[in-house]
């Protein structure tokens, strides 16, 4: 890209006001350290609104934001009203309020193309450091967060927090992105092999096809047609089968997940059930919850207080400690059964009601738009997509993971002022 200046740009993504939105992405393994950005981003908003009360009404991005922060806050208060934990439940919809103000001053920190451009490439640096990080951990056995977790590549996020996985392959689309701004397609075949192994070696096999999902939307973007997206489709696919195979070999861990996942060709319910590491138990079970609260669900947060009233008997899971001592499976490890269960026919509504929304909103934002906004619609759409087993989007860690996405794409779509022209000191 002509005139893209790597370091002014990473100076650029570090310096207010887009500081509070990338601390987000950059302090996630750290546990609650990622809220700081939350904070001075509903600092930031309230100083906004302060100096200009109406700045909402004229800005498309933030409204966007408050339409589809609306379904899924609506969902969840709706779901509260009768809840099975209403504690847990009330507790949940008091905390994704402050994703409100995270949405709103993102869209305003990024009106201006550079500024989208700043963030992508500061959060893509943040990814290159955890993959730098799992590398040195994956071949010696320590990184910045000490040892390695027995049976999986942990990295930066601790041996006691198995994250990696999940949380790389969903921001990789950054990463990616910058790879290719910054080096063209060769960096950016560089940054998706350097990518790859670490995401194998999580031994997430969610994060395997969420790579994969980003894998094919970066192939469809460089093909530019379907006869050349088959043909790097294949090679791909041979890049990544050559790469499994060298794991297979080297990494006892990945050779045990994909043993534990290879039953499911059995084709036999029991087989399958095992590749799911009993999730098959799970999903039915869910499918019963909904069935028995079909209008808004058992309440946010209340799948695991509900689980042993429908669970079969023999259960596993209400025999091993989960989330508890006999509580049952901690969620429904499936996005739409999640929202089924826990928010009910109601929430399923809301959120298919913001889907369309979104949708709609980002073909009609035109081809501009969609290409500034292509990483994090790659990476919302990987993360979503539903034939995969899923974090809880209304859990605190991915749900502000989930939202911090949505408000950077919002943001993207609708940064429609020109970029500051520095005056040349003479």
């Amino acid at each position: 890209m002509s005139g893209f200046r790597p370091g002014a740009s990473i100076r650029a993504g570090l310096a207010s006001p887009l500081l509070p939105v990338w601390l987000v992405p950059a302090l996630l393994p750290f546990g609650r350290s990622a809220e700081l950005g939350v904070f001075l981003a509903l600092v930031g908003t309230i100083l906004l609104l302060v100096r200009e009360p109406h700045a909402i009404r004229h800005h498309e991005g933030a409204k966007l934001f408050l339409a589809l922060f609306a379904a899924y806050a609506l969902a969840a208060l709706v779901s509260a009203v009768d809840a099975v934990a209403p504690g847990k439940s009330w507790g949940t919809v008091a905390g994704i309020l402050r994703f409100a103000p995270l949405g709103i001053y993102t869209s305003f920190a990024m009106r201006r193309p550079g500024k989208v451009r700043a963030l992508y490439l500061a959060t893509g640096v943040v990814v290159a450091v955890w993959v730098a990080d799992a590398w040195v951990q994956a071949l010696t056995g320590y990184g910045l967060a000490g040892a390695s977790h027995p049976e999986r590549l942990s990295g930066i996020f601790g041996a006691t927090n198995l994250k990696l996985g999940p949380a790389l392959s969903a921001l990789a689309p950054f990463l990616l992105w910058s790879a290719r701004e910054r080096w063209g397609r060769r960096g950016l075949v560089i940054a998706f092999l350097l990518a790859l192994g670490p995401v194998l070696l999580s031994g997430s096999r969610a994060s395997w096809l969420c790579y994969g999902l980003v894998a094919i939307g970066f192939l469809w973007r460089e093909a530019g047609s379907l006869r050349r997206f088959a043909i790097a489709g294949l090679v791909a696919g041979g890049v990544v089968a050559l790469a499994g195979a060298l794991a297979w070999q080297v990494s006892p861990r990945f050779r045990d997940r994909v043993a534990h996942t290879i039953p499911a060709l059995s084709g036999t319910p029991a087989g399958l059930d095992t590749a799911l590491t009993g999730r098959l138990d799970i999903w039915v079970t869910g499918l019963r919850m909904y069935a028995g609260h079909p209008v808004n669900g058992v309440g946010v947060r209340g799948f695991r207080v509900a689980y042993p009233t429908y669970a079969a008997p023999g259960d596993h899971f209400l025999t091993v400690e989960k989330c508890g001592d006999g509580e049952g499976a901690c969620h429904a490890h499936q996005v739409l059964l999640e929202v089924a269960t826990e928010t009910g026919t109601l929430g399923l509504l809301a959120w298919l009601a913001a889907t369309v929304l979104a949708i709609r909103t980002w073909w009609k934002a035109g081809a501009v738009a969609r290409d500034r906004a292509f990483p994090a619609t790659v990476a919302l759409v990987a993360i979503l997509f539903p034939l995969n087993t899923h974090m809880a989007f209304y859990a605190a860690w991915w749900g502000l993971l989930a939202s911090w996405l949505v408000a950077v794409w919002c943001a993207a779509l609708y940064a429609d002022l020109p970029d500051e022209t520095p005056v040349r000191a003479r």
